[in-house]
């Protein structure tokens, strides 16, 4: 199996409106920029799968050798969509992908009924099939992989009203995806609340882990660009007694690789003591483009 980190950032990096120390560097070219977060997996060479569908999808895909068009003038290698959530970050790429034929998005049941009137406007180009990526006993991807998903959170999307009755059943998946041939297992998880007892499963089964790093602490967006939002917003901090970290450090066999990075997370400065620290503890910061071998 190999996969594609085709992005690593949560929003982009350096955010478009923000000015705070990190994305000046990254303005200035002292530290590299990212597009938002986005992988592609495959299991024979041939038939690739993505990981999300983020607002950088275009520039991603025109960027990655394996996923350029061909040998027929609109012949795709790309099979479909694995989606974790419905945030506007994961889904809103969808779009770029519109008039591609025969392609599958799989999502959970609340995210399946939230992109209702997304998914009737991009079947006017083309059908796609929808299906339930929670479903009972997992599916089978072509190229050779399998999938099984597990819940991981429930954020609901802000864009959803308050106020108004939402789809029951959980909001956000993390996905194991097995190579038949090598063995090899990946869990893809970029947006993770808390550490549950099914992601701990996950990671107990796993030869790669990609995990959800967007804030390094508790707290670090209102204290990196004072804006008062204080909190995680759905996310598990990587620092702390019940951060990613210290749960990671459970699965040493594994690599262990943060994706998802905040502008405001120090990890994204190589020489941060924040990096040296995940260096210590075996866990990755990769940039986008990097390739794994599974």
């Amino acid at each position: 199996m190999k996969v594609v980190l085709l992005g690593t950032a949560a929003g982009g990096f350096p955010q478009w409106n923000c000015a705070c120390a990190l994305c000046t560097a990254a303005r200035d070219g002292r530290l590299p920029s990212r597009t938002q977060e986005c992988a592609a997996v495959t299991g024979n060479g041939r038939d690739w799968w993505l990981l999300n569908a983020s607002p950088d999808l275009r520039t991603q895909l025109t960027a990655t050798p394996a996923l350029r068009p061909g040998p027929g003038p609109r012949d795709t290698p790309l099979r479909g969509v694995l989606l974790t959530d419905a945030e506007p970050d994961r889904v809103s790429g969808l779009a770029e992908l519109r008039g591609a034929a025969g392609l599958k998005v799989y999502a959970a049941p609340p995210v399946r009924t939230v992109l209702a009137p997304a998914r009737a406007a991009l079947d006017r180009y083309v059908r796609w099939e929808w299906p339930d990526g929670l479903a009972e006993g997992g599916f089978v991807l072509a190229g050779g992989l399998v999938v099984t998903a597990r819940p991981v959170g429930g954020k609901i999307p802000a864009y959803l009203p308050a106020q108004a009755p939402q789809p029951a059943g959980p909001w956000v998946t993390a996905y194991r995806v097995e190579d038949l041939a090598s063995g090899g297992v990946l869990v893809y998880a970029p947006c993770v609340s808390v550490w549950s007892p099914a992601l701990e499963e996950l990671c107990a089964q796993a030869d790669c882990i990609l995990l959800d790093g967007t804030f390094f602490a508790a707290g670090e967006m209102g204290t990196a660009v004072r804006s008062g939002a204080g909190r995680a917003g759905g996310h598990l901090p990587v620092t702390g007694p019940d951060g990613s970290l210290a749960a990671l450090a459970r699965h040493p066999g594994a690599r262990r690789i943060y994706t998802h990075l905040d502008h405001t997370n120090p990890l994204l400065d190589p020489a941060s003591p924040a990096h040296a620290r995940a260096a210590e503890e075996g866990v990755e910061v990769l940039p986008d483009g990097a390739e794994l071998l599974l």
